[in-house]
């Protein structure tokens, strides 16, 4: 009689790891300044967000794909509304920025990088009902009003939308256009913003008919002056605000907001403002 050694088992293969990434091809991109782009991107048909969320997008990092390199990420707001059938972002141009050196220049047919859990503040859920909405951003903040701004439900829950977008220069008034003319096309709330929607810009460093921050023409009155407001502040009763874009101007507006009486929503518990914090600091 013989030994017999019995076969040894197959090796297990463990089963491999889901990316918490999409991998989307980019649709169109649009430079409109040397510091300012957008871009459009494929949606999953399984991606579902709120107007006004924000996404984790990327590009994957430098070196041979088998090198190991992370990818390099940074938080985008998406500045197109949960129906849209796909996905816009609007980005500024650092030169020796980690991502945005390499995401400005991608072309239409390159892929980029998505997270597949929005999330956010600067959501119509994180508000009480009130009579006007204002959104008011700084630079590349504008991003998530253009997606509340073409929700049909911020029309049906407010008499006034008011977009407020600060810049340095005019030509960085990207989408100017679309808030003055284009929207009003819009085949499911163009007769809705035409009605509704105010389009406020100021410009800081040039000559302009709104000059200046718009946090000095919170102060000064000047905002409800030049929109037919007989106010010379925001009121809780009536008003209802969304801040998106630089630091220094979140932080203002918010003081100024609860020393009118404003309180800070979220998503937990609707409020008067919001804030996405995940931007500040």
């Amino acid at each position: 009689m013989t030994d017999t050694l019995a076969p040894a088992p197959a090796p297990v293969t463990p089963p491999a790891k889901a990316s918490p990434f999409n991998a989307l091809k980019v649709l169109w991109v649009r430079h409109w300044t040397d510091q300012l782009f957008s871009f459009g991107i494929e949606r999953p048909e399984d991606f579902r967000f709120r107007s006004g969320e924000f996404v984790m997008i990327g590009l994957p990092g430098e070196g041979a794909p088998d090198s190991g390199a992370k990818p390099v990420l940074r938080a985008y707001s998406i500045a197109s509304p949960s129906w849209d059938e796909q996905l816009e972002f609007f980005s500024i141009k650092v030169p020796d920025g980690p991502l945005t050196s390499r995401l400005q220049k991608i072309q239409a047919g390159d892929t980029v990088l998505m997270g597949k859990k929005p999330t956010g503040t600067l959501v119509l859920d994180a508000l009480t009902g009130g009579k006007r909405l204002f959104l008011i951003g700084t630079g590349t903040g504008l991003a998530p009003w253009l997606a509340v701004a073409r929700d049909p439900d911020t029309y049906s829950r407010f008499g006034q939308v008011v977009v407020c977008h600060t810049v340095r220069s005019v030509a960085d008034l990207a989408y100017r256009d679309f808030f003055t003319r284009e929207i009003h096309d819009d085949p499911l709330i163009g007769e809705e913003a035409k009605a509704q929607l105010v389009y406020y810009p100021t410009v800081t460093r040039e000559e302009f008919e709104t000059p200046g921050r718009i946090t000095d023409r919170i102060k000064s009155g000047d905002l409800f002056k030049d929109l037919g407001i007989d106010a010379t502040a925001f009121s809780p009763e009536t008003d209802r605000i969304m801040l998106c874009g630089s630091m220094a101007m979140i932080k203002e507006t918010g003081e100024l907001l609860e020393a009118q009486g404003l309180k800070e929503g979220s998503n937990a518990e609707p409020g008067d403002y919001v804030l996405e914090r995940a931007f500040v600091g």
